[in-house]
């Protein structure tokens, strides 16, 4: 039997409760969670420039030739940052930002504008001393370390980074995780409530006795209330039939 738009509609509002309970467990651990365990990130970013510093005479003006092949190097050199051939350096150099080269390769981040010579390394830290600490070791050895690789010396630092410069952390907010909660718990719940549906096989309508059984509806007993017997019954029935219990006891 095909189910129709309607069905699955059907479906989702016989156990909407399972959807409602998911949903508000999910937001409400992750907000509790948040704002009882608050940790903040913080993001320290230092910039270098690629540019010829080899040259034997200062020229007036940029040759465009040099200037477009320094551009084309920073793609090749954001590749270098994030290896272990630079983060083995700075780890060995630095010893107190306390991160093995894993850890500063996958969370390294290095960013350029197009047609710029000037490149961004970023990094994330659960406090701010650490992250300015560790980019800063960074930027500076790979600065050293790129003449002994491309046999070039074109690296300048423009900026270190500075604690007081990256007082703000950059973790989202707990709105921005409770609405991520709330996204993946609506999918979970669905999925959990049709999965229900799939595994339960009991006839519950008229239409699922003809589809399944093949066979027509001659009647159908609905579910009457207990509150609904109680306040249309006869209030003479009440009372005989309360006479007839009390008498059938005292026998």
């Amino acid at each position: 039997m095909e189910l129709t738009i309607r069905d699955y509609f059907k479906v989702l509002y016989r156990r909407w409760w399972i959807i409602c309970t998911f949903v508000v467990l999910a937001c409400g651990l992750t907000a509790g969670y948040d704002y009882f365990f608050p940790k903040p990130v913080y993001e320290a970013s230092t910039k270098l420039i690629v540019n010829n510093s080899n040259q034997g005479q200062v020229k007036d003006r940029a040759d465009s030739n040099e200037i477009s092949s320094n551009i084309m190097l920073i793609e090749t050199y954001k590749e270098i940052i994030a290896t272990p051939a630079i983060m083995e350096k700075v780890v060995a150099n630095h010893p107190e930002i306390n991160r093995d080269i894993s850890q500063l390769i996958s969370n390294v981040k290095v960013s350029s504008s197009t047609g710029s010579q000037v490149m961004s390394i970023s990094i994330r830290d659960s406090t701010v001393q650490q992250a300015v600490q560790t980019v800063n070791a960074i930027a500076e050895v790979f600065k050293q370390e790129i003449p002994k690789i491309m046999n070039v010396d074109n690296i300048t630092i423009l900026s270190r980074a500075k604690t007081s410069d990256h007082q703000s952390p950059v973790s989202y907010g707990i709105w921005f995780k409770t609405l991520i909660a709330l996204i993946l718990s609506l999918f979970v719940s669905i999925g959990i409530v049709f999965l229900l549906d799939h595994l339960d096989d009991t006839l519950k309508t008229e239409k699922d006795v003809e589809a399944y059984l093949r066979l027509p509806t001659l009647a159908a007993i609905s579910k009457i209330k207990t509150t609904a017997i109680k306040k249309n019954a006869d209030p003479v029935t009440k009372k005989i039939g309360s006479e007839n219990i009390h008498v059938s006891l005292n026998r």
